[in-house]
């Protein structure tokens, strides 16, 4: 085997808790089911050895907001396997690796350029920190109702505009597979004293893949938020946050520490240690599979008639620079179904559950766990739903999301005097809260924005297909807050 700087056959956090494990230690610490004998239901379903591990910060296990042995060790090793100039455990979901990043480029008044179709994280961040976001608004492929990458010469439109912004960022990819041209928008960014961000939480297995997408850190990016959880295999809420060698990396220590837990869960960091060592061992033997297994499920959906599983024949070398084939995106339309209702019925009737369903298009998201034979099961399905339910498609709506008129920044519009008006009345009123379909968790609405007749059409369409809607104050979302 080849001798790496660092040893990828490591995983010191699992080490630790495997010593510790054996040591039999009495615990007069948090936390209080004390391994388990304090609430044997949670023993019982989780299993021993599961709380057993779970324990508190302590001196042979290191302190996640100041680590200086194990879980440092576990940072070095996942900076060398991403090829990062360091990376950072992160314990609250790629959310807080996004708003941790967002918060260490921007304070109060900076701009950002970013893409409108950006998960709600990064809006909150601005919420927190009050930047004021300058959109791109990337174009929308008519026939899917998807938005595709930010183009080079928006980006290059947008800094001229607005030469003082701190910072660009980039979805790498987008939550279909599409990819912008990241290495160019990295360059044009550095080149106007700006720093280029990533969003790539569906992007970790750009970092081990042949045939892939670039990864942010291969293209220069100063920092990448990388949800380990979603194709990398650790549990969920778990995720890496790999900044670049132009960033201090202790400042982003104290801006990570503003808001994640003081009690990291060693279950989440152990699962991300021993995740990196999976991907780092066998990361682009697995991830060849993936790709190879979506080709063929993309091929066989495309046979059935009436779906388009799109893929690469989309890359036209800018608004679709590249396209992560391990995403298996389906559009339905043409079955006269939207893509919420294949999701519904997907898992009431077939017991196959999904990752998403829009207005007009579904996502199976597949990674180093799946198996051919799942595949088979998903496209016997999608064809006898086909046979079964295939209808006139005339009337159904298909865009992703509306391009918004911003009239204040998020930060002012969430904290400002507001008041609470019907939906069906609030056209033309400013939002002081989000609208979205969740997954993906892309804003219909966020604060800030003027709500139009035509975003109100699309919230009632959403709602009545049974997308499943969040993010106002009021849960059946009757009702939104707009500025007085």
């Amino acid at each position: 085997m080849k001798r790496l700087k660092y040893d990828q056959r490591r995983a010191p956090i699992y080490e630790a808790l495997e010593k510790f494990r054996q040591m039999r230690v009495v615990p007069f610490d948090v936390p209080g089911h004390k391994r388990g004998r304090g609430n044997p239901e949670l023993a019982e379903f989780l299993g021993q050895k599961c709380v057993g591990i779970d324990v508190n910060s302590m001196k042979p296990l290191d302190n996640l907001c100041h680590p200086v042995s194990v879980i440092r060790e576990a940072e070095e090793l996942a900076a060398d396997a991403f090829g990062a100039a360091h990376a950072f455990l992160m314990v609250g979901g790629t959310t807080s690796s996004v708003q941790s990043m967002v918060l260490t480029a921007c304070k109060r008044g900076d701009e950002i350029i970013l893409p409108r179709n950006v998960h709600r994280s990064v809006i909150n961040a601005l919420v927190l920190c009050g930047a004021v976001p300058i959109y791109v608004n990337p174009e929308v492929d008519q026939r899917l109702g998807i938005s595709l990458g930010m183009k080079r010469e928006q980006v290059q439109k947008a800094i001229q505009e607005h030469p003082n912004a701190v910072a660009v960022l980039v979805n790498n990819p987008t939550y279909y597979g599409v990819c912008s041209d990241l290495r160019a928008i990295v360059r044009m960014a550095h080149q106007a004293g700006m720093l280029c961000l990533a969003d790539e939480a569906h992007g970790t297995h750009f970092y081990f893949g042949n045939g892939l997408p670039v990864s942010a850190m291969a293209a220069g990016a100063d920092m990448a938020s990388v949800s380990m959880h979603k194709s990398g295999g650790s549990l969920t809420q778990s995720s890496f946050l790999l900044t670049g060698p132009g960033v201090h990396a202790g400042y982003v220590r104290q801006i990570i520490n503003l808001t994640q837990t003081t009690s990291g869960s060693y279950l989440l960091m152990s699962s991300l240690d021993i995740s990196r060592r999976n991907l780092a061992l066998r990361g682009r033997e697995v991830f060849h599979q993936v790709s190879t297994m979506a080709a063929y499920a993309r091929e066989e959906i495309n046979a059935v008639g009436g779906y388009y599983a799109f893929g690469s024949e989309l890359v036209n070398g800018d608004s679709v620079f590249n396209f992560d084939t391990t995403k298996l995106s389906v559009h339905t339309l043409e079955i006269g179904l939207a893509g919420i209702e294949v999701y519904d019925i997907l898992r009431d009737e077939y017991d196959i559950q999904i990752e998403f369903g829009d207005i007009g298009n579904i996502l199976a998201y597949l990674s180093i766990g799946d198996r051919p034979q799942e595949l088979e099961r998903l496209v016997s399905a999608l064809a006898e739903i086909r046979r079964r339910y295939q209808t006139d498609g005339t009337g159904l709506l298909s865009q992703e999301y509306i391009d918004p008129q911003v009239v204040t920044s998020p930060q002012e519009a969430f904290y400002a005097p507001k008041v609470s008006v019907p939906l069906k009345e609030a056209c033309g009123r400013v939002c002081t809260e989000f609208v979205m379909c969740y997954p993906p968790g892309i804003p219909i609405l966020a604060p800030g924005e003027r709500i139009t007749q035509e975003i109100l059409d699309y919230i009632e369409y959403a709602k009545a297909k049974g997308c499943s809607m969040t993010g106002p104050e009021d849960p059946g979302i009757e009702n939104i807050n707009v500025l007085e």
